[in-house]
């Protein structure tokens, strides 16, 4: 009788081991998200001018995402996006603007904190609500501010700190990991401002760039033939870049509310710097396309000096994780709310389905699960991030996602396994303001894209992406294309039905043939 007592505490001891260390050995997931971060402005996608090591580590040490999507090419929707694994139509957040993200519905957060993980956000999050499904969150308010910024925490008290954005959302974040309950595995969001307009680059970047001479895109002087939604846009490096906000010449250091947030010091090193740049741009005397030139150069150099930041401050938290040994267990991810125009076709900003805005940059780090090195080209979406996270964490997804988890895509199963998508959908709403793009929505396919542009121009476009990677040449209605604008038709009419956006089977159904 002893001897089975004594089997049975013993079977029930091993038991209770196993699920303690079942519970211990869910992955630790870290996700950074960054704001505007061009894919084509990091090295792992091949940019040779661009300091990104620890991203480009990162990417080496993982797997890099070559043909990664949003669904709405906009920071608030992006961001919306995530939380849900829904598109802007489901979850209710189409546009930025003052919409109050609605809490109530299924958050991929709540649904780990109800399967046992610890969750947190910290940095931007521009909602304009507070965080729901998160055990701790410190936030950016709104847009939020490169230069001694404010930060919301619980319970809704709101406090500036000194030092420069990225670096306090890095030491925000390694603060809570020390302090975290280590009984539980945790799930951390660190929400970047960075490279969102304006850009300010840390004082230590101010320069960095200023002997790079950037490589002119080739579609930067862009006509925008049978183009008309983009011909109309109010994004271009011409005519909206602004010399005095955008660019810092003579900004007002006294009244703008960007600026004022400097100590002395921040300033006076600040100020020097771009006095200096205003004095060079005045004695230059610019007018047409020089002006316009000299415009697209400053506007990039600030920009990658500010990305530099970001990726000095991603490489402190990579750091934070080997030397605290949760690197081991602990999944990377790396991606951009959506991606941004370097002066392509003349741009700055995002929003159309072109291809530098719909494409957003994704690497993913998972020791033991993903090989090293690779790259996987078959076409994910932002609405399977909440998916994908959860099918990490073991935890079940809810039915109203809309996304898929590419979790057998990071462990090497072939997408003609799973099986995958074969097309992306995108549907743009905001408008006129701030940048009158109008909306529209479309299909990307490996090859093909079909987008139509309502509210307007009323207009179809069509590109074949094999031939004409830049979108320069609209083929819709040319001889020879009836067969493929029928089926990218036929197809983007069943992706509407299946992910239930009725408002654009109307428009479609109304549209010009």
């Amino acid at each position: 009788m002893k001897y089975l007592l004594l089997v049975c505490l013993a079977s029930l001891v091993a038991c209770t081991q196993t699920q303690e260390e079942k519970k211990t050995d869910k992955p630790n997931i870290v996700f950074i998200f960054s704001d505007d971060h061009a894919y084509q402005a990091i090295g792992a996608y091949g940019n040779k001018i661009a300091k990104t090591p620890n991203l480009d580590q990162l990417a080496s040490e993982g797997m890099l995402f070559t043909n990664s999507f949003v669904t709405n090419s906009i920071c608030g929707p992006s961001r919306a996006t995530l939380l849900t694994g829904k598109y802007s139509h489901m979850n209710g957040y189409k546009r930025n603007d003052r919409t109050l993200f609605d809490t109530e519905q299924t958050l991929f957060s709540k649904v780990l904190q109800q399967n046992g993980y610890q969750t947190a956000w910290i940095g931007k999050m521009h909602l304009n609500s507070l965080p729901v499904g998160f055990d701790y969150w410190n936030i950016l308010p709104g847009q939020g501010q490169y230069y001694n910024p404010d930060f919301i925490s619980q319970p809704n008290d709101t406090t500036r700190y000194h030092g420069y954005v990225s670096d306090l959302i890095t030491q925000f974040s390694t603060e809570w990991l020390e302090k975290r309950d280590t009984s539980k595995p945790f799930f951390l969001i660190v929400g970047h401002k960075a490279t969102h307009r304006t850009w300010l680059p840390a004082l230590e970047d101010l320069g960095a760039y200023d002997d790079v001479e950037f490589p002119l895109p080739d579609n930067f002087y862009d006509a925008y033939q049978d183009r008309e939604a983009a011909r109309q846009q109010d994004m271009s490096v011409e005519k909206t870049m602004r010399l005095k906000q955008d660019l810092k010449i003579h900004p007002d250091y006294e009244k703008d509310g960007v600026y004022n947030r400097f100590d002395p010091e921040q300033k006076k090193v600040f100020k020097d710097y771009y006095d200096k740049v205003a004095q060079d741009f005045e004695a230059k005397k610019l007018t047409g396309k020089a002006l316009v030139e000299w415009k697209l150069q400053r506007y990039l150099k600030d920009y990658y000096a500010t990305a530099n930041g970001l990726d000095r401050n991603i490489g402190k938290l990579l750091d934070y994780l080997d030397k605290s040994g949760l690197a081991k267990n602990t999944v990377v991810i790396y991606a951009s709310d959506q991606g941004f125009y370097l002066g392509e076709h003349g741009w700055f900003d995002k929003r159309f389905i072109y291809e530098e805005s719909m494409r957003t940059p994704l690497m993913v780090r998972y020791p033991g699960i993903v090989e090293a090195g690779k790259k996987q080209d078959d076409l994910v979406l932002n609405i399977d991030w909440a998916p994908t996270v959860l099918d990490i964490a073991g935890a079940p997804i809810p039915a109203d996602i809309q996304g898929q988890s590419f979790l057998p895509l990071l462990k090497g199963t072939p997408s003609t396994q799973v099986p995958w998508r074969k097309a992306a959908y995108y549907h743009y709403y905001e408008f006129p303001q701030p940048h009158h793009v109008y909306p529209h929505f479309g299909i990307r396919t490996d090859r093909y894209k079909l987008a139509y542009f309502y509210d307007g121009p009323d207009a179809w476009e069509l590109f074949d992406l094999q031939k004409d990677p830049h979108e320069m040449s609209n083929l819709y209605g040319k001889p020879g294309t009836e067969s493929i604008t029928e089926d990218l038709k036929g197809q983007l009419k069943k992706l509407m039905e299946a992910y239930k956006d009725e408002e654009a089977l109307k428009i479609l159904a109304a549209a010009k043939k």
